[in-house]
């Protein structure tokens, strides 16, 4: 424990001197808001604080390590103000001015607050329990930068993710909860329960209302439990809460009960409370009992006036300041979804999160394949590659369920555990929000994590932070990026089913910020994996089942340094008769389609969707005059429907025919062969339609 936190256990005046600004000026703060801006509509989304606001400032006096991580949430404000966060850019979060944390882009108490040293904010994301995994990942990475790394600059930091009662009901806490026990990782869940998760009594949330006596039996966990309000054992509570982490004594549970003395929201008129509960909670005003605990023996009443006083006029002149500011700009609204280049050619790094925002940068790599050895099949590759990667970079992490001892149900993971360890190849407990939600703090603290999904379908539990994760450049305007390989095997696989066989790519296509590749042979996998590895954006980098071990995926090792740019297709067959746009399983079906016809089609393998090569395809289909689109995923809204119709804006002159698509009809992949063959494109159905295509 500190000096400054032992002295301030002790209660001494000095201490609460030290916390008093911030408070002061998050209640003038939310007052501003709530009398003038919201009303005015210069605030649009308002969260009061108030009732939350004691105890955040005091904790955050304990938030002194040189590398901790706080993953906070919407009411969080004076926790934020009291590690550093300026008045100035608070109000100008809110108000929608150019160059806050956001630039408009996302609510204003969704904050963040960059840091090479000292504790460091999070991005934070408006869905409830949505800050959890994160903050399990960062801990994580904590103890891998100290242990594995060698950097003694984290040892002692801690992880801190604070969040209402409601949201303990989340997936996300469970998850988080489960990862931070079973490791022992040095994390802090910081619970502020004001009884109410919006309208809904925490009772129906948590059986019998409170989380730390549910959870006081949990293995491997410390929990303690009291009054936020009371200015005699809280601070002590929060002192002794924080120590215990940072001493290496494990995960602990910190609940302390606040008032929530404003509605949820500014828009809340709290109908759904009585008078005499709204009264309760006002009585039970933490900065009311504080005032009472300090004032007159160990505060004066005209100090105390004082310092509200100066925090109210603080608040007022930087909202003189922030109105001077321009309003945010409408042309940049579209910039920093993914890594841009600055006008002197080089990368505009985002200031934290992933490799290059710490200065490492990985080698380019060399486009011309160097093939070595006999032809290999697509998970040798991708397990060669991995291989190789985490030789070189000590900063790559492999995991997933089952990727480790077992080597990966695909066996694209065999070995790697036993050769780098179970450090950095490890298997998770069976929560893909979890899994997705560590790769997140990992990555913002500087690793480079390569979470696998076991398959396509099991992705979905984990949509809300692949969908956060994508968006995270975007939404802090390149303050934060989080980079990864997210591995996702899928597709059919001599027979489907609904669960282990779906490809619906077209998904993280829609999701904004992620980059996706789907290889259809051995050496474009490796180049493809290779670039994202050392890429600085995430990737969805989706392994087609059929082609793991197919016949035609098969390639010679193309080299160590082999590397494919993200966007440039490969002609797969050159001819005039009609262009075909493919990528996937179904690369190896049409080439054989063409073939069986003798029709000479120019086939365009995209190996990519996001981005896609669109100049290849309108350039082929500007000398073949036809094309054919052919994917696996379903037709309604697959991805042949945007390249459908970028030719039918773009090279609609061009056509002698009307373009064609084939896929899959709108069902999910069926289990039998019998059945999976009558739905899947089929070279038989690839072939007619060419020819029907060329005929036209």
């Amino acid at each position: 424990m500190s000096v400054a936190a032992e002295a301030f256990v002790a209660g001494h005046p000095d201490d609460w001197r030290r916390i008093l600004p911030f408070v002061f000026q998050s209640r003038a703060l939310d007052d501003l808001e709530e009398s003038q801006l919201v009303p005015s509509k210069e605030v649009l989304y308002q969260f009061s604080a108030r009732g939350h606001d004691v105890t955040q400032a005091v904790l955050a006096q304990h938030l002194t390590g040189l590398r901790d991580g706080i993953a906070a949430y919407y009411r969080s404000r004076p926790l934020v103000l009291s590690l550093g966060l300026e008045l100035e850019e608070a109000l100008a979060s809110t108000m929608m001015r150019a160059g806050s944390m956001s630039d408009g882009r996302d609510i204003g108490v969704v904050f963040n607050l960059p840091r090479a040293d000292g504790p460091c904010v999070l991005p934070g994301c408006g869905g409830v329990g949505t800050q959890y995994t994160p903050a399990i990942g960062w801990a994580q990475a904590i103890r891998y930068h100290a242990e594995v790394l060698g950097d003694e600059s984290y040892r002692g930091s801690i992880a801190l993710v604070c969040g209402g009662e409601a949201s303990t009901a989340t997936n996300g806490f469970w998850s988080a909860l489960n990862i931070a026990t079973t490791q022992r990782l040095p994390v802090l869940f910081f619970i502020e329960d004001n009884g109410y998760g919006i309208s809904v009594k925490s009772d129906l949330q948590t059986p019998g209302g409170n989380i730390a006596a549910n959870l006081a039996s949990f293995r491997n966990l410390t929990v303690f439990d009291g009054d936020g309000g009371d200015p005699e054992t809280a601070p002590g509570l929060i002192a002794e809460a924080v120590a215990r982490v940072r001493a290496g004594q494990g995960p602990v549970l910190l609940r302390l009960t606040v008032p929530r003395l404003s509605g949820h929201s500014g828009q809340d008129s709290q109908a759904y409370k009585s008078t005499e509960e709204i009264a309760a909670e006002r009585a039970r005003d933490p900065l009311t009992r504080l005032k009472a605990y300090l004032v007159p023996h160990r505060l004066g009443a005209e100090e105390w006036a004082a310092l509200e006083s100066r925090a109210r006029n603080d608040v007022a002149r930087a909202l003189a300041r922030v109105q001077r500011r321009p309003g945010v700009d409408p042309s940049r609204a579209t910039r920093f979804v993914f890594s841009e280049s600055d006008d002197s050619g080089g990368t505009d790094v985002q200031i934290q999160g992933g490799l290059l925002a710490l200065g490492i940068e990985a080698a380019p790599g060399v486009r011309v394949a160097e093939p070595t050895g006999s032809r290999i099949n697509m998970v040798t590759a991708i397990r060669r590659t991995l291989d190789h990667e985490l030789a070189i970079n000590p900063r790559v992490l492999v995991f997933g369920e089952d990727v480790g001892r077992k080597g990966g149900v695909h066996a694209a993971t065999q070995g790697l555990q036993d050769k780098f360890g179970v450090a950095r190849v490890f298997d998770t407990s069976l929560s893909e929000e979890g899994i997705i939600g560590r790769a997140v703090g990992m990555a913002l603290a500087g690793l480079m994590p390569v979470p696998e999904i076991q398959f396509r379908k099991y992705a979905e539990p984990a949509a809300e932070q692949l969908n956060d994760l994508g968006s995270l450049r975007w939404r802090t305007a390149n303050r934060y990026a989080a980079p990864m390989v997210v591995r996702m095997p899928g597709g059919y696989f001599k027979c489907g089913d609904p669960w282990h066989s779906q490809c619906n790519e077209v998904q993280f296509v829609h999701a904004v910020g992620w980059r996706v590749a789907m290889p259809a042979n051995a050496e474009d996998a490796v180049g493809l994996l290779r670039t994202a590895l050392r890429g600085n954006d995430p990737t969805i980098f989706f392994e087609h089942r059929a082609m793991l071990d197919a016949a035609s995926a098969r390639r010679p090792y193309p080299g160590d340094d082999f590397v494919v740019p993200f966007g440039e297709a490969r002609r797969v067959r050159a001819g005039d008769a009609a262009t075909i746009v493919t990528w996937g399983a179904m690369v190896e079906r049409c080439e054989r389609a063409a073939e069986e016809t003798g029709i000479a089609a120019d086939i365009l393998d995209l190996r990519t969707l996001v981005p896609w090569d669109k100049a290849a395809v309108l350039g082929s289909v500007a000398r073949t005059r036809r094309c054919l689109i052919v994917h696996e995923d379903g037709l309604t809204a697959g991805f042949g429907a945007e390249i459908a119709a970028t030719l039918a804006k773009e090279a609609f002159f061009s056509l002698d025919a009307p373009t064609e698509r084939l896929a899959m009809p709108d069902i999910p992949s069926p289990h039998s062969p019998a059945l999976l063959e009558a739905v899947l494109p089929s070279v038989e159905r690839i072939a007619a339609l060419l020819t029907a295509v060329v005929s036209a």
